[in-house]
This record gives structure tokens, sequence and C-alpha cells, in this order.
């Protein structure tokens, strides 16, 4: 299933980058929606190509009750999402993966920040959500893009409390 998400952040595109390659606002983005953050590791800073890696778990209270024989009570999220260099404008462009462990999902997308008007910042995700379970396969895929939804919109929230 294709994924095609936006997060509008009030800032420049070079502290929008500043502030996803932060580990705090990662760790506070992950509690806000309503995972705990197991680790998060950042390489590099937002000056720079920088990498972001997460390992997160999450309820699986969404998950229908016929496919939680599958996943069990928590899901275990490992992301990482690598950031190239900036362009003279500060924008770049990267990729996100994103798996949840003992169930056969995976997320492999492109990302892109660049400016939006004069005083905010478009982070964009393009993927595709792939799950080989038989039966539930669309049902699976349709239950993590919604994740990933509920996880940006909580990260934009984040964002715009941490900006302002």
């Amino acid at each position: 299933m294709h994924l095609s998400e936006m997060m509008l952040l009030p800032t420049d595109p070079r502290s929008a980058a500043c502030l996803l390659a932060d580990p705090e606002h990662v760790r506070e983005a992950i509690r806000a929606a309503g995972a705990t953050d197991d680790a998060v590791e950042v390489a590099g800073d937002g000056s720079g190509a920088f990498t972001v890696t997460s390992r997160r778990t999450l309820p699986a209270d969404q998950v229908p009750a016929h496919l939680r024989g599958f996943v069990g009570g928590h899901l275990k999220v490992l992301q990482t999402t690598t950031w190239d260099a900036p362009d003279d404008d500060g924008a770049r462009a990267g990729t996100v993966v994103a798996e949840v462990a003992g169930v056969p999902v995976r997320l492999d997308g492109r990302t892109t920040l660049v400016a939006h008007g004069p005083a905010a910042t478009a982070v964009r995700y393009e993927g595709e959500v792939r799950a080989s379970v038989p039966l539930f396969g669309a049902v699976v895929e349709e239950l993590t893009a919604a994740a990933v939804r509920g996880a940006l919109a909580a990260e934009a929230q984040v964002a715009a409390r941490r900006l302002t």
C-alpha cells in the first residue's frame, strides 16, 4: 500500500533539520504517539547528513483481536531515517525504513525536507507499506499506515510546541 504524508513545521529548513536530529525531540515525539522509547540514537547532526534510529514499543490494542495472536500484546518497531546533507537552501532528502519485530511488515520510503512558504518547512514521506501476512496483509498494511500517520501527527504537535 502506498503511503504519502506531510508534516509542516513552523520554522526554516535548517532549524527543522536540527530539531529532527535532536534525540530529546525524537523521544518526546515517540511518547506523544503513545509508545515508549526503548532507544534513540542519532549519528551526525542537523547541520549535515545525519541518521536517526529509534526502537519503540507500542501497545497492540489497535490490532484487531483476531490478529493479536500474530503480534502479542505489544509491537516493537525499529525505524531508521537517514538524511542527506542539505543543499544551499537547507532542503534535503533521505530514506526511511520501519520494521515491526516478529511481524512481516515493513515501510520503505523516501523523505524530503523543503521550505514551505516564508516561515515553514514541509517534511514529506512517500513510501510503500508491505505486509506478507496470508489473508490479512491488507489489514496489517492499513493498521501500519494508520500508526505512521498518528506518529507523524504527534511529532508535528511536539515540534510546534518546541519551536514556539
